[in-house]
């Protein structure tokens, strides 16, 4: 039986990573291989199994948190993984990937060190691959109903999958030459090696489930009004990939990239796509502009390819190392975080990252190549520079990773539906993920905006739940997992 006083008596144990510097002479996943046992079930001993699983209304998922921790602190891996799966089809991903707000709603974060859920998390799936016990889920029968998804990240993927159980034929259709999305061509493979996606892609195809590459649905070979007449439905899953950008003098200066330019080409390479990146940091002095994931893993991608320096420019203050006063449990805080690509550049006591930056130019060496970045402090709430505070950093290569402001306005999906965008920028929807257009759904960042891997699976399962109940009137297969706790918590 697990310790009931455990969250007492045993300190919170990370999973292990490898040495920062030997992680820069490949790109293998950070963490070090080998058994975690008994320490992953010694953390989850620290669950207290509260009355009140914050940790679960805190997941958009609803992943039952409580439940698999026991079952872990009791060794009981294939009920676990039950637990776990029946909320989350991708576990592997999120395991890795996702920031783990449920962490930060843990009871014993209020006084105390969380829970460790993520590596919890983690493990459960690694071992239910290996175990066999995440196997492919073909439906018993088929509905006879036909749906389309476009777009092959984790919201569209989440989508298909639920839908393919439910017994709808279901094609992802993906205008890339891979299935995927930002997990193939925006994450690097040291947050997620991708054979761990191939494998779940090939769980898929096992239940039914089918894929067209090179097929950019809204182009005049595929007109996406087309689409929706050889369809019962359409789920739209094309992400927020609209990329932010600076209007400031300078910026048509060679060696001014947007950061998803160059994490697709360093992806592609690692692919076979290329024997080097066409746009390596090699040799160059890097300057990345923005403080989020996409950031930090131009940072960890630049350090690899043995940049000859990285900095990068946060606007924000540094945030404290505790939760502010307008941050209280059990929100998600906005602390002072060292990601794995910070501490390969040596943070915290060499942190890359210079905050309150503002950048105001891109200085050129007169041939139009780049030869530096000016940046000011920026004022505190306005964000404007700071008089008297501007320098300039050297640099040749600059990535710009301000964050994307919804689809694509050049994609032709809306136009040929007659879709509309909100003020963000985003696909319209109701509150059942339809949109105005009889039949059509939007899942995940198209109609968020961008934002967390569980929210997309999150709301790719939800849509499909959409779908069902609009194809036959109910659903009781494939629960919407979205509570309106967990809304609140993530607004």
């Amino acid at each position: 039986m697990p310790d009931p006083k455990a969250f007492l008596t045993t300190p919170r144990r990370q999973r292990e990573r490898r040495d920062p510097q030997a992680r820069l002479d490949d790109r293998r996943e950070v963490y070090r291989p080998g058994a975690l046992l008994p320490i992953i079930n010694q953390q989850a001993d620290r669950c207290m199994d509260c009355g009140l699983p914050f940790c679960h209304h805190a997941c958009p998922l609803g992943n039952l948190i409580p439940d698999w921790n026991v079952l872990v602190a009791d060794d009981h891996w294939r009920r676990a993984a039950a637990r776990l799966l029946a909320t989350n089809n991708f576990p592997e991903f999120t395991g890795r990937l996702c920031p783990a707000p449920c962490e930060s709603a843990c009871v014993l974060a209020i006084d105390a060190d969380a829970v460790t859920i993520k590596n919890i998390e983690l493990e459960i799936a690694d071992r239910a691959w290996e175990s066999g016990a995440d196997q492919p889920k073909p439906p018993d029968r088929m509905t006879g109903f036909r749906v389309a998804v476009i777009g092959s990240g984790p919201a569209g993927l989440a989508a298909a999958q639920q839908l393919t159980r439910a017994g709808h034929t279901t094609t992802v259709y993906e205008r890339a030459d891979r299935i995927g999305g930002l997990l193939r061509y925006g994450i690097p493979p040291f947050r997620l090696e991708k054979h761990r996606l191939e494998r779940r892609l090939a769980q898929m195809r096992a239940e039914g489930t089918g894929f067209r590459t090179g097929a950019a649905v809204g182009d005049d070979g595929l007109p996406a009004d087309r689409l929706r007449e050889r369809h019962d439905a359409v789920v739209i899953a094309i992400g927020a990939t609209a990329c932010r950008d600076l209007a400031l003098p300078g910026r048509e200066a060679d060696g001014v990239h947007q950061a998803m330019t160059y994490l697709t080409l360093a992806n592609r390479t690692d692919e076979g796509d290329h024997p080097v990146s066409p746009l390596s940091a090699e040799g160059r002095s890097v300057v990345i502009v923005g403080g989020g994931d996409t950031a930090a893993d131009c940072l960890g991608t630049a350090l690899r390819q043995r940049a000859a320096a990285v900095t990068q420019l946060d606007i924000n203050p540094r945030p404290p190392h505790d939760r502010a006063d307008d941050q209280p449990w059990p929100v998600h805080p906005k602390v002072y975080r060292v990601t794995t690509s910070h501490e390969e550049a040596g943070a915290p006591v060499a942190d890359p990252r210079v905050f309150t930056a503002t950048t105001v130019g891109f200085e050129t060496d007169g041939r139009g190549h780049l030869a530096g970045v000016r940046i000011a402090s920026a004022a505190p709430g306005d964000r404007h520079p700071t008089p008297g505070t501007e320098r300039t950093l050297p640099a040749d290569l600059a990535l710009l990773a301000l964050g994307f402001s919804g689809p694509e306005r050049e994609n032709r999906i809306a136009e040929q539906l007659g879709l509309t965008h909100d003020a963000r920028g985003n696909l319209t929807r109701d509150e059942e993920f339809a949109t105005s257009a009889d039949g059509v759904f939007v899942a995940g960042d198209a109609g968020r905006g961008q934002s967390l891997i569980v929210w997309a699976i999150a709301e790719g399962r939800s849509a499909a739940a959409a779908v069902d109940r609009y194809l036959r009137g109910g659903t009781a297969d494939l629960p919407a997992p979205i509570t309106a706790t967990s809304r609140a918590l993530h607004a």
